[in-house]
């Protein structure tokens, strides 16, 4: 017997929900994108003066182009406001989407109706019984049904802390409306950086804020770096212009070649304090531990960049199997961290069984599903959801973990 057609509730309208969206509409089949603010591509915004280091090529899906076919193409790298302006906005005014996308409706929690984690571990009346999604809407909370989820909340919402083994810094909670936790923009506003600026993290995030912040001409920048001899990401013979510049900047900037920043490597942050300067201000005292002994930054800044994780407590009642190294889903864990190297253009192609949990008919997709892993790319996202269209469409190949009739 055919499979039924899953309802299906698509959570985030990022790249990766508005491509899995679009799946969903190329198969006939009824979803619904619940996006918790009031445009789509959010956590892009957030970075939208930034360019990515990868081309057009890499972030339009095959679908965004058979819809679109006048997307943009060849290897210029994109900011994510023009990313936004050309691509995903357009995708989301699509007549295949209209009113399909829910604005300002997040998913607070995600549940099988009638069921608790623990029970009925593995059974068809596990499978079958529809997910239960508590909606916050601007009216209210509202409950709502489906038979397939796709998680594609990303991860920019939830960024990493300052303080050493993962956890905050003494202070950091406190001060916590000072810190900076997205990549700092300078357009329109070169004054906004004036000051010392303590910068942490040493990820492609923080090269690319070192790297503009070190511009600015009012600004001194203290950066702060956990490894004490960073590799900076390098790929040999990278064929990404944009992330070798990365890389040959952090280099320079660490071996002294600007007088107006000073890189800790093998540094972390002790705590954080106020220090008054004047009667009406004050700075943010950071105490750091470097490989030459204690040291204290008074900043006029604090700009931590140290990763981003996704939001792990939607699915807390589900039977979701996470590795406890990456927190990423253990099949997909699993294959990403058995595969050489740390190119992001060289992952392994994963299948359906990678992305499948015990919990029948959930999948995490996008950023979010490589957890604390920092080599994903939009591509990889638009593959995930062709794994998941194939694989809920009945054709040979791998199949699905589903509830659903066989």
């Amino acid at each position: 017997m055919q499979q039924q057609r899953p309802h299906v509730a698509i959570l985030g309208a990022g790249p990766v929900g508005l491509d899995a969206a679009l799946a969903c509409a190329d198969a006939g089949w009824p979803f619904t994108v619940y996006e918790a603010a009031d445009t789509v591509a959010a956590h892009v915004r957030d970075w939208g003066h930034v360019r990515l280091f990868t081309p057009w090529d890499l972030n339009v899906s095959r679908r965004m182009r058979a819809h679109l076919p006048h997307a943009p193409t060849g290897d210029a790298c994109p900011t994510g406001n023009e990313l936004i302006g050309e691509l995903l906005s357009p995708v989301a005014q699509l007549p295949a989407l209209e009113g399909r996308i829910r604005y300002r409706t997040p998913v607070a929690a995600i549940a099988r109706t009638g069921l608790l984690k623990h029970e009925q571990i593995g059974t068809d009346a596990r499978a079958a019984a529809p997910f239960r999604l508590l909606l916050d809407t601007p009216d209210g909370e509202e409950t709502a049904e489906a038979s397939l989820v796709l998680d594609c909340t990303g991860t920019y919402s939830h960024p990493n802390t300052l303080g050493q083994g993962g956890i905050p810094a003494p202070g950091e909670r406190a001060l916590h409306s000072r810190i900076t936790r997205t990549l700092p923009s300078a357009d329109g506003s070169p004054g906004r950086w004036a000051g010392t600026v303590l910068l942490v993290g040493a990820g492609k995030s923080a090269q690319t804020a070192a790297r503009d912040l070190a511009a600015l001409p009012g600004t001194r920048l203290e950066w702060v770096v956990r490894s004490p001899a960073p590799d900076w990401g390098a790929v040999a013979d990278d064929t990404l212009p944009g992330r070798q510049e990365l890389v040959s900047t952090a280099q320079a900037l660490a071996t002294g070649a600007h007088d107006r920043v000073t890189v800790h490597t093998g540094a972390h942050v002790q705590s954080l304090s106020t220090a008054p300067v004047g009667p009406d201000g004050d700075r943010v005292l950071v105490r750091l531990a470097t490989a030459d002994g204690p040291r204290e930054v008074l900043a006029d800044h604090v700009v931590s960049l140290t990763g981003y994780t996704g939001d792990h407590t939607l699915y807390r009642q589900l039977q979701v199997h996470e590795c406890y190294a990456t927190g990423a889903p253990m099949n997909l864990s699993a294959a990403l961290l058995g595969a050489a190297g740390g190119d992001c253009l060289t992952q392994p192609a994963t299948g359906i069984a990678q992305l499948c949990s015990p919990e029948p008919d959930f999948f995490i997709l996008g950023a979010k599903s490589y957890g604390r892993l920092n080599t994903f790319l939009l591509r990889t996202g638009y593959q995930q959801v062709d794994e998941i269209a194939t694989g809920y469409a009945g054709v040979e190949g791998p199949r699905p973990l589903s509830g659903f009739p066989s």
